[in-house]
């Protein structure tokens, strides 16, 4: 044995006179540690608190603090309350009267459960709680430094003060801010709550001053309706965001499985540079999850431009059996048990509800105020289905090319620019009752004979007054700027059209139509030389168990060696892509996500490609039946309101606005 290697005597002994026993921890240190895990700032203890007081039932939850709530934190509530006799038991670490066994875990239904915040927000501060049930005959208030319990005035509910947030932990109350940012995060965490309960009311004292208040917008009687909870739910929306936020918003309502999603999402023009607008509800609990964000981002694709970030506030209900909430002790973390049923549902739900052109909504909207009825929402049809396609229009242009549905997937994807461009181009003869123009509409020329004869009568016979032309909410066409811009008039005033966007999305949509079948097996390219690549243990793992999903979706992927894949074929329509990139976008879907919406994402970036260089060109003089035809077209195509890369394709004037230009009534 080498001596030099061999540790001395000496420094033997004094490693063992350095080692520590093990030992427990005082349960003081033990709070102070959780304490570190749930109360980050006074915005985390007054989340806990809320949490209890409508876990108790309260209808009006008053908040109130000073100095942002690092000198005092008081939440009153009016719920069922504490008997004396449960206040000292309330301050113990992991007690609680929300569940009582691991079934109860398994399916929490309740805001809170770990029975950790009241015992960790004590250990770092000055706490009391002052509480009464509706049987005693007066309030008993706690010490919970002293342990001292005394009557004190109070009628039902429950009261917890906080004073002094982490006076035992200096160093943790140099890392607060300023008052005034402490102030907005307290603010931000009540407005979460307030959000999802429009059945409780909710107001905010800082500095004896009311900051915010947000009344009951429902009886709690009203809660199991479901007409008047979408009633309540969008007052008080519009309370907490605003106004703007309900007019620039669609309603969302899906029902699919054991999956239930409602709310609203922002129209693609009030999207964000920053995503602070963003709410999802789990049950009622507001939470941070990347399988509901990417299903909420990816419904926008088609129709955001650049990196905006959509808003919405989306509220999914699902057997509480299906969800597990104890994964972080802020709760602000969910784990779905399929996580891919949820993203589908909010994926399509929030799919269909943008897919509803705007145009219509807000007309039928404007003719209910003109006839002095309620006025629907502007989205009062939301849809309630996966596919809701909607109904063909007498004026759609149809091919005057080979029918797409009898082709295979191999030639469908296979046409060129100059077949797209044939898709809309003239026919060969004028259709009947074309007046005034020698040329006929390029958009309208290859919809069916009769139809056609009754859109040019109509043209021709223009509407003498604005009642008249209502039921067209892109109005009546009128002019056409530089070749790139369409005029028209409605009832409310002025539109202007960009006429190569607004025929982009129409030629996009059309192609999604014909060439994408869903429900059929992707037609795939095998590869002449395998393309192999270092994977990941979770590619590897990915690709072997999802074999079947892989052959759905055109791909083939095997393992060539323990820690490479080998990528054997690809979908036809992405065959000209990088193998490589495709498979290891697939694999990292497919493990967290749904992995069709990777394809689907690459695919319709083609049909993009293809429905822009199809379109109608700026600086292209078209007639006024060929300008009325794209404004029909563009009133029954989904997503009509936006291109394909996620700009506006039209906009309204009104006549309020019209007249504020030239100060008329000044």
């Amino acid at each position: 044995m080498n001596e030099a290697n061999t540790p001395s005597p000496a420094a033997t002994s004094a490693q063992a006179s350095h080692r520590r026993p093990i030992r427990d921890l005082p349960d003081e240190l033990i709070s102070q540690i959780a304490a570190g895990e749930v109360v980050e700032r006074p915005a985390s203890a007054v989340r806990e608190l809320v949490d209890n007081a409508l876990d108790a039932g309260a209808s009006q939850i008053t908040v109130r603090l000073l100095a942002g709530g690092v000198r005092l934190i008081s939440v009153e509530d009016d719920g069922i309350g504490i008997p004396p006799e449960e206040l000292p038991v309330a301050l113990r670490r992991h007690a609680t009267s929300k569940i009582t066994n691991l079934h109860d875990l398994e399916a929490v239904n309740t805001m809170g459960f770990r029975g950790e915040a009241l015992a960790a927000i004590a250990s770092v501060s000055e706490t009391a709680l002052l509480s009464r049930t509706q049987d005693q005959q007066s309030g008993f208030l706690l010490d919970a430094r002293s342990g001292e319990l005394r009557p004190a005035a109070r009628s039902r509910g429950t009261t917890v003060e906080v004073k002094e947030l982490f006076f035992s932990t200096p160093a943790r109350r140099k890392f607060l801010k300023t008052d005034a940012t402490e102030l907005a995060h307290c603010v931000e965490a009540v407005r979460r709550h307030a959000l999802a309960r429009p059945d409780v009311g909710f107001a905010i004292w800082h500095e004896g001053k009311l900051v915010e208040q947000w009344r009951a917008t429902m009886d709690v009687a009203d809660v199991g309706d479901g007409d008047k909870l979408q009633q309540g739910l969008a007052r008080r929306l519009s309370d907490v965001l605003g106004s703007d936020f309900i007019e620039e918003s669609v309603a969302v309502q899906l029902q699919h499985g054991n999956v239930t999603v409602t709310g609203r999402a922002g129209v693609p023009d009030a999207a964000r540079s920053r995503a602070d607008q963003q709410f999802c509800y789990v049950n009622g609990r507001f939470v941070r999850d990347k399988v509901l964000t990417h299903a909420a981002r990816s419904a926008y694709e088609d129709v955001l431009h650049g990196q905006k970030q959509p808003v919405y506030a989306l509220f999914i209900e699902i057997d509480p059996l299906r969800v597990d909430v104890n994964v972080h002790p802020t709760k602000i973390e969910v784990r779905f048990r399929d996580s891919r049923e949820v993203h589908q549902a909010v994926r399509h739900a929030v799919e269909n509800a943008l897919a509803v052109p705007r145009a219509q909504a807000l007309a039928a909207a404007a003719a209910a105020n003109e006839a002095g009825q309620a006025a629907p929402s502007a989205d009062s049809a939301a849809p309630t289905s996966f596919t809701t396609p909607a109904a063909p229009s007498p004026w759609a242009p149809t091919p005057n090319w080979k029918a797409q549905s009898t082709m295979p997937f191999e030639e469908r994807v296979g046409h060129k620019v100059e077949d797209l461009q044939a898709l809309w181009g003239a026919p060969k003869t004028a259709a009947p009752g074309l007046e005034g123009n020698a040329q006929p509409s390029s958009f309208a020329a290859s919809a069916p004979q009769a139809p056609a004869v009754q859109w040019q009568a109509a043209t021709a016979q223009a509407p003498a007054t604005e009642s008249e032309a209502a039921p067209w909410p892109l109005g009546r066409a009128v002019a056409q700027i530089h070749g790139v811009y369409i005029l028209a008039e409605n009832a409310q005033g002025m539109i202007i059209v960009d006429m190569h966007a607004a025929h982009e999305r129409i030629v996009y949509e059309r192609l999604k139509t014909q060439v994408i079948d869903e429900n059929a097996r992707i037609a795939s390219q095998p590869l002449l030389i395998p393309a192999t690549f270092a994977a990941t243990p979770h590619e590897v793992a990915a690709a072997e168990s999802n074999t079947d999903t892989l052959a759905l979706l055109g791909m083939e992927i095997s393992p060539f060696s323990p820690r490479t894949l080998a990528v054997r074929a690809v979908p036809t329509a992405l065959a000209q892509g990088d193998p490589v990139e495709l498979a290891r976008s697939v694999l990292a879907e497919l493990a967290q996500h749904d992995a069709s919406t990777v394809v689907q994402r690459a695919r319709n970036e083609i049909l993009a490609t293809m429905a822009c260089h199809g379109a109608v060109r700026a600086n292209r003089k078209l007639t006024l039946d060929e300008m009325n035809a794209l404004l029909r077209q563009m009133e029954v195509t989904d997503r009509s309101d936006q291109c394909n890369h996620g700009r506006p394709t039209w906009r309204q004037l009104t006549m309020k606005e019209l007249d504020g230009l030239f100060l008329r009534g000044r």
